[in-house]
């Protein structure tokens, strides 16, 4: 009986310490992953809407577009953009074609995880929209990294 008692302490102790052992396992994997399966669930609960103004502040590397905006957008175009600093007024200025949506900056997130880039993230409303995308093609390229923070956003009637 003694060793029945002490095989059936040790099987439910080895039960526990698995359950405990998984678990935690589990969870450390949770907090290590990438926020796609998050992202996901964040994206598909917002649509963007047909039209809407945001403010867009683009920084990091020497991609075409870098500086802060104020944009409208009309049945899914950009239909005004507005350079709210030097850098802004000059894409504005010279290439007006380079200020996004925000349906195509998540495009641009996409197609970075398509490509497996080093560094494909976003951070969203509660809401599901997007207000920070950072992307990074190659860990050790230089100025390849693109950081978009989206702020003041409102739909239009």
């Amino acid at each position: 009986m003694i060793t029945a008692a002490v095989t059936a302490r040790f099987t439910a102790r080895a039960v526990s310490r698995t359950a405990l052992i998984g678990g935690l396992l589990c969870a450390a994997a949770a907090c290590g992953a990438d926020s796609n399966s998050v992202s996901a669930q964040s994206r598909a609960a917002w649509q963007e809407p047909a039209s809407y103004t945001y403010t867009l502040r683009s920084t990091e590397g020497e991609r075409a577009l870098l500086g802060t905006f104020r944009i409208t957008v009309r049945d899914g175009a950009v239909v005004e953009a507005v350079g709210l600093d030097d850098s802004g007024r000059r894409v504005v200025e010279d290439v007006p074609d380079a200020v996004p949506t925000i349906g195509e900056l998540l495009g641009k997130l996409e197609q970075a995880r398509r490509d497996d880039a080093d560094r494909a993230e976003a951070e969203y409303t509660a809401g599901g929209r997007p207000v920070r995308i950072s992307l990074d093609w190659e860990e050790n390229a230089i100025d390849d990294e693109a950081l978009y923070a989206i702020s003041d956003y409102s739909e239009l009637g």
